[in-house]
């Protein structure tokens, strides 16, 4: 990566978070408006203010529903390896997004119409939701890909890891017999940039698709691999696997957390925070 990709991606964390919610605003915003005149243009005999009260109404609630959505995701995440188990948590959500869509949305025009001494006629229901479930899958899958690709947009910004390649024995020489060598260091690629990270550091893995996230020093690496064969490469007196998605540096590990359900949560000593399912525990000699 370059030193002004890298200054810029430093100086955009402490504004990240109203970014996105400020990003978010101005797409509901430009679409509230957008829908509104067109909705006004196509009805022509309504005042202006009925579409954008309904185009409001409807706008608002779906931000509102946005950050629910997200930690939904995050909750069954949708990754190659995870997509059997948890598209049908996600076909099963699109119904309770558009119900609540619909009811709270349905709520805040009966009260705008109710303060002006009007009423609001829904019509039939049966109708209102068909409607508004077809319109609501598309932002459903709309809002989900955006935040999966701006998720992944950050994760290839600061950087893409490979192993480093073994090297070749000398013309003629037979193939080393013995247990597979565990590499030690990794080459990262940002960009025009590379440069090598150790094994050793390594504080936490977590399974990302067709990759997983090398977590160093407060930065995630991508590396194509699956947890399992990857693990398979690391020490396993030093590297335990602790969730179906997480594996962690036990050299790193601050303070373990059990819970409730039997599951635990692991401090790490960069203050991250891993999960860590109650299957694996026995691992970290919590069982």
């Amino acid at each position: 990566m370059s030193d002004n990709t890298k200054t810029w991606l430093e100086r955009y964390q402490p504004y990240r978070r109203p970014t996105e919610i400020g990003f978010w605003a101005g797409v509901l915003a430009v679409q509230a408006l957008f829908n509104s005149i067109t909705t006004w243009i196509d009805l022509r005999t309504a005042p202006f203010g009925q579409p954008l009260l309904w185009e409001l109404s409807s706008n608002l609630t779906v931000g509102l529903l946005i950050p629910v959505l997200i930690a939904f995701e995050r909750r069954f995440p949708l990754r190659w390896d995870t997509l059997r188990r948890n598209l049908p948590w996600h076909l099963a959500g699109t119904l309770m997004f558009c119900g609540v869509h619909v009811g709270v949305m349905m709520a805040m025009r009966k009260a705008a119409y109710a303060s002006v001494g009007a009423t609001y006629n829904i019509g039939s229901w049966a109708t209102v939701l068909g409607y508004e479930y077809l319109k609501d899958v598309r932002s459903y899958v709309l809002i989900l890909s955006a935040v999966l690709g701006y998720r992944l947009l950050l994760l290839r910004l600061q950087g893409e890891a490979r192993v480093l390649d073994t090297p070749e024995p000398a013309a003629g020489a037979a193939p080393a017999a013995g247990p597979a060598v565990r590499p030690e260091r990794f080459l990262v690629r940002k960009l025009r940039r590379e440069f090598l990270i150790g094994a050793a550091d390594i504080e936490w893995l977590q399974a990302q698709g067709n990759y997983i996230g090398l977590h160093v020093n407060g930065h995630d690496y991508l590396l194509r691999s699956t947890l399992a064969d990857f693990l398979g490469q690391l020490d396993p007196a030093r590297f335990a696997q602790v969730h179906r998605s997480y594996a962690v540096n036990l050299d790193r590990v601050a303070e373990i957390e059990p819970l409730d359900s039997g599951d635990a949560r692991l401090r790490m000593k960069d203050g991250s925070q891993v999960p860590c399912s109650r299957r694996y525990r026995e691992a970290l000699g919590g069982g």
